[in-house]
């Protein structure tokens, strides 16, 4: 059975796969990333909103220093072009860096980003998302930390 046109509503689960890049004093890192998402989107009729968690793994790098991962929480608002949604999208992150001798460092700041899903099948959807974060003083350190990432989701819609 075909996904009805326009019809977004429901829970979702998924993978995603992409490319990342960080900036910092001392640091120009970048890498590959992968994880896992959950979110819930609610069809208004032209409009979509809802919300998400997600999680990756990095081998974002620059030497012996590490993104090891990314965990956000994210607000989505979109508009529904039918088989097709694109949206705009807003929340925290908190990620963590390690470095040599296993010095590590963890914190949060805020992200913003646009994207496009695209209805396979009544369950299946693929889409991409571009995501910026900034991070200011991370860790205490006084380093402002800035990362963009790209990835190719792939989610099943409840």
């Amino acid at each position: 059975m075909a996904m009805p046109v326009g019809e977004w509503t429901g829970f979702y689960l998924g993978g995603q796969a992409g490319y990342g890049n960080a900036d910092a004093t001392g640091f120009d890192g970048s890498g590959g990333l992968g994880g896992i998402h959950a979110g819930y989107m609610h069809d208004l009729g032209d409009w979509v909103i809802g919300g998400e968690l997600d999680y990756d793994w990095t081998n974002i790098s620059d030497g012996p220093v590490e993104v090891d991962n990314i965990a956000r929480a994210k607000l989505i608002g979109g508009y529904d072009l039918g088989q097709s949604m694109i949206y705009a999208t807003a929340g925290a992150f908190d990620a963590d860096i390690s470095g040599p001798g296993g010095a590590s460092a963890s914190d949060n700041g805020w992200l913003a980003g646009a994207g496009r899903k695209y209805a396979i099948s009544d369950n299946w959807v693929a889409g991409v998302e571009a995501l910026y974060h900034e991070a200011d003083d991370f860790d205490g350190s006084g380093v402002d930390v800035d990362a963009t990432t790209l990835t190719a989701r792939i989610s099943y819609k409840f």
